[in-house]
């Protein structure tokens, strides 16, 4: 007897719903039975999602659900079947995740990046920290952690310590530095207000540059962007643990031309090379 899950797909594939074509099929079933999409909240903010979202609800009527969640998190998700196709922007766990085989059909959707942000120079001084104009963030991060501990209280870093992209990206670049990042200078605070606080408190963040752009502003600037390591690929892929019928469609469309032409229009993001 198959599970609630299952008999859900099953359903979807019936020989009448074939009938209406793969697009008019999903289109009629996704009313009830919506795709999941897992998606880290930062492509909520920077506008990529949703922009992509309206799309594809044009061109094929289907209907599918953002479920926002950090990337790490989203991807657990994904691997145990809660979710059919995640969107996330953490490659190293996203590549382990496809070698052992527990997500398939992933694919490159947009190319994005991270910036360090943090207190604007002025033209008599540096920022705090003194990584202004830095072309190696690792580098930036090394030096931003020797100024906080040799002038304690001059610098404080936030970080969103939830397993999102950006902290996933934040803590590659902490081991390519060789530091531990900890407190009184390295200090936790919510995602969705993190910006807000670095901006109070003149604080230095990696953020999505997309995200900065809405978000960011004086007293904070860019600091640091540029470096390879500040890269921060978009991929889309699905849960080899269930097969809704509209996943293969979501990804070949969100991957192919019409997915890059969206992509191309949006300001702070390009179509993956």
């Amino acid at each position: 007897m198959l599970t609630a899950p299952l008999r859900r797909r099953h359903l979807l594939l019936c020989p009448a719903a074939l009938a209406l074509g793969p697009a008019g099929a999903q289109q009629k079933r996704s009313m009830k039975d919506p795709l999941r999409v897992g998606v880290d909240p930062a492509l909520l903010e920077s506008g990529l999602a949703i922009a992509l979202q309206k799309a594809f609800l044009g061109d094929t009527g289907v209907v599918f659900r953002y479920v926002p969640g950090p990337s790490l998190t989203t991807l657990e998700a994904l691997e145990r079947g809660e979710l059919d196709v995640a969107l996330t922007n953490a490659p190293e766990a996203e590549a382990r995740l496809e070698k052992q085989g527990l997500v398939h059909d992933r694919r490159a959707v947009a190319a994005g990046a991270y910036v360090i942000v943090g207190p604007a120079p002025t033209p008599k001084s540096f920022d705090p920290a003194g990584i202004a104009r830095m072309s190696d963030a690792a580098e930036a991060l090394a030096k931003l952690r020797e100024a906080a501990l040799g002038v304690p209280g001059s610098v404080q870093f936030l970080t969103p310590g939830d397993g999102s992209g950006a902290h996933a990206a934040e803590m590659a670049l902490w081991r390519a530095a060789r530091v531990a990042p900890a407190a009184p200078w390295y200090v936790q605070a919510p995602a969705a207000t993190l910006l807000q606080q670095a901006r109070q408190q003149g604080a230095y963040a990696l953020v999505e540059r997309a995200v900065w752009a809405l978000q960011g502003g004086k007293p904070l600037t860019i600091l640091v962007e540029g470096d390879a390591a500040l890269a921060a690929p978009v991929h889309a892929m699905r849960s080899f643990r269930v097969n809704h019928p509209a996943g293969k469609m979501f990804v070949a469309w969100i991957a192919g031309p019409r997915g890059r032409q969206v992509v191309a229009a949006l300001r702070h993001y390009r179509p993956p090379a």
